[in-house]
Order: structure tokens, then sequence, then C-alpha cells
């Protein structure tokens, strides 16, 4: 594994594997230390009240969105509706295709 993929970037979306929110999607919105981020969905979790995370709570996704990212990098702070944004986004261009073969079966079995 490159070192480059195991360290988080600003933007960058992750799903989160333990704890309360686990399943759910979120943006990364700061790097604390090599150890924590910050972590905010836009929804239960706004910019202005951040989760901090173990970076081994979470698994990064490969997907960074660029409005948020340059949003942070420009200004410091991002819309919460830019984090929905980039989740929806993100669900609906990634997800779904890995979904696809799945929902077709269950589908039929429905039938």
């Amino acid at each position: 594994m490159n070192e480059d993929d195991s360290i988080p970037r600003i933007g960058q979306v992750v799903r989160i594997m333990q704890g309360r929110e686990a399943g759910q999607y979120a943006v990364v919105i700061k790097s604390v230390d090599d150890k924590y981020v910050l972590l905010a969905d836009g929804e239960k979790r706004k910019y202005d009240r951040p989760k901090k995370k173990n970076l081994h709570h979470i698994e990064l996704m490969d997907y960074i969105s660029p409005e948020v990212q340059n949003s942070l990098l420009e200004t410091g702070r991002v819309t919460n509706g830019k984090l929905r944004f980039a989740i929806a986004k993100f669900i609906n261009e990634v997800v779904t295709d890995l979904k696809k073969g799945d929902q077709h079966d269950g589908e039929r079995r429905c039938n």
C-alpha cells in the first residue's frame, strides 16, 4: 500500500467503520494530527460541530470533492449544503454503480 493512500486529504469522502455512525459517509474537513481527523456530513454532523475520528475507525474512499476542497482551501470554511452535495454526488456516482448488480438480483427474487 502506498503511503499517500493512507493519508486523508481535505475534502475526501470516508466511510465510518466504528461507532454510532458506522456505515455512514462523511467528508474530511481537517486533519488534526497523524492519528485523528475531523469529519462532517452537513446533515447530522454540521461543519461547525465536526466529529473527531480515529483514522483506524474510517475507510478512505477514492473520491475527493473538488467543491469542498476548494472552499476549505480558499476560505477556510464550507457550507453544510456543499457537504451534503458532495456525499450525495459520491453515493450517486460510485456507490450506486457498485450496487447495481445486487439490485437486479434482488428484484428478480421478489417477483
